[in-house]
């Protein structure tokens, strides 16, 4: 799938999105709301342990059926619904994500956990358990059953020339295996913001590039295709290596526009992740039902916007 970077357009959305952030973006997200993450004044190893699991089966969470519900009398769907079932496990017994508890997890255990109030289960509940039982193991055996011990491990950095550094360290864990390393970066993003990361190399952060921000990059064409984007349009199932080539060349155009824009990565993650998530959406996006969207002087595919959504590649634990 050739591919290239469109600087000339990434330029003209960099403006737009730096003028339009704060409407997007309405406070810096600490992600202490007790909904879905520990409460401020936990354990940073508590805390550690939280993000690190649930990241770690933060991807696709259905295929077929839509993974929502109502719990207290509020509806929550995919990624929400994921860390709402997270913290009431976690406010039933913080241990639960410690590394013995996670090495030893039954399929039984996920499925009864991860389900909404309806009784679906989460889609593929074997990839998560197998998921979790790896990372697991893995801190125990070469962190001594401690994600402070990893962290300690990179001496703060994203990326080192020797291999110590959350990039090289990360890849041990099955889950975090992503060459685009969407979850890897979330983690990142979710304990900076809670203050119990800090990295020396901030200039190294990178958007966690998923279904949402790919979706986004193509309809602005901020990366072309070339030929193959009629693969995308007509949703043929890509390989492997094709989701990688995409996302990965995505994730440099979303380097340059940070740049471009003065936004850090992180924090333009925050934005498109919203404008991904709530207004330029896979079905039905705000340009197509007369609302709303702060990119629509610069995006080439308004009010034409649903012709183009992400490449379809499904079976995947990366995102």
């Amino acid at each position: 799938m050739p591919l290239r970077i469109s600087l000339s357009r990434i330029s003209k959305v960099a403006s737009a999105v730096r003028e339009s952030y704060n409407q997007v973006v309405s406070a810096v997200e600490d992600f202490t709301d007790t909904r879905y993450y520990p409460p401020r004044g936990d354990s940073a190893e508590s805390v550690l342990r939280y993000f690190f699991f649930m990241v770690a089966i933060d991807h696709r969470t259905s295929r077929f059926k839509p993974f929502e519900g109502y719990i207290g009398g509020e509806h929550y769907h995919g990624a929400d619904l994921l860390y709402r079932l997270g913290m009431l496990k976690y406010r039933e017994n913080p241990d639960f994500f410690s590394p013995e508890k996670m090495a030893g997890l039954s399929i039984e255990e996920v499925s009864k956990w991860l389900k909404t109030p309806s009784g679906d289960v989460i889609w593929d509940p074997e990839i998560r358990v197998e998921l979790l039982r790896d990372a697991g193991i893995k801190l125990i055996k070469y962190f001594n059953n401690s994600v402070s011990n990893f962290i300690k491990a990179s001496g703060g950095f994203i990326r080192h020339p020797t291999s110590r550094s959350l990039g090289a360290l990360f890849k041990v864990f099955k889950a975090y295996s992503d060459p685009v390393e969407k979850k890897m970066f979330l983690f990142i993003k979710f304990t900076l913001r809670r203050g119990v990361l800090s990295v020396v190399d901030v200039q190294n952060l990178e958007v966690p590039v998923d279904n949402h921000l790919t979706r986004v990059a193509l309809r602005l064409k901020l990366v072309e295709p070339d030929e193959e984007i009629n693969e995308i349009l007509s949703r043929l199932e890509v390989s492997d290596r094709e989701d990688v080539e995409l996302r990965a060349i995505i994730k440099r155009a979303y380097t340059c526009l940070s740049r471009l824009s003065g936004i850090r990565q992180d924090y333009l993650d925050d934005y498109l992740w919203t404008l991904g998530r709530k207004i330029c959406t896979r079905e039905n996006p705000a340009c197509e039902r007369s609302s709303y969207c702060p990119l629509s002087t610069v995006c080439v595919s308004y009010r034409n916007a649903a012709k183009i959504v992400e490449h379809n590649y499904v079976n995947t634990y990366y995102y």
